[in-house]
């Protein structure tokens, strides 16, 4: 009985163009994000759990991006702007945790953030906030340090993720 459940993880990639299946296996080769001071950005992710914690919206987007600032420093990647709001959008699709928008007419790349669910408005939990910002973090690397055509949700891309996360967070 064929099913939406019996499609392969390989349907995906063979419904794309030769040219993104191309960025894909590239995306997939790419498993860490090699920080060459990763120590140095832990105390900006302990500021950021504080003030999350804590509630304190603007110290958190704050300690976000030196936390951003200094990952992409590290990397020579250009800049992104951090923003940090309150509580998520949901719709009928679900609750959106992040979200990426690239530079665009001389603005910078900016990565946003939720730091209260949308049905409860409670505080998320850090290592889902952090993540989530690494996550979009992640996006704006694929393009402007690994030079990929674009950001595809890879297994690549996830231990990328998690390679930040491990080095900063873990």
């Amino acid at each position: 009985m064929a099913g939406f459940f019996s499609l392969s993880p390989f349907d995906y990639y063979h419904r794309l163009s030769p040219k993104l299946q191309r960025v894909y296996r590239r995306s997939d080769e790419l498993t860490e994000v090699p920080l060459p001071s990763a120590s140095t950005l832990r105390p900006l992710a302990l500021s950021a759990a504080e003030a999350l914690a804590e509630d304190r919206q603007r110290a958190l987007e704050t300690a976000c991006q030196k936390l951003v600032d200094g990952i992409n420093e590290q990397l020579g990647a250009p800049p992104a702007k951090v923003r940090v709001l309150a509580k998520r959008p949901s719709r009928t699709w679900g609750e959106l945790h992040g979200l990426y928008e690239p530079p665009d007419d001389g603005r910078p790349a900016r990565l946003t953030v939720w730091m209260r669910t949308a049905q409860r408005r409670q505080i998320v939990a850090f290592k889902a906030f952090i993540r989530t910002l690494f996550h979009e973090l992640c996006h704006h690397l694929d393009y402007e340090h690994f030079g990929l055509a674009d950001s595809l949700h890879t297994e690549g891309f996830f231990k990328r993720e998690s390679s930040l996360f491990h080095q900063i967070a873990g």
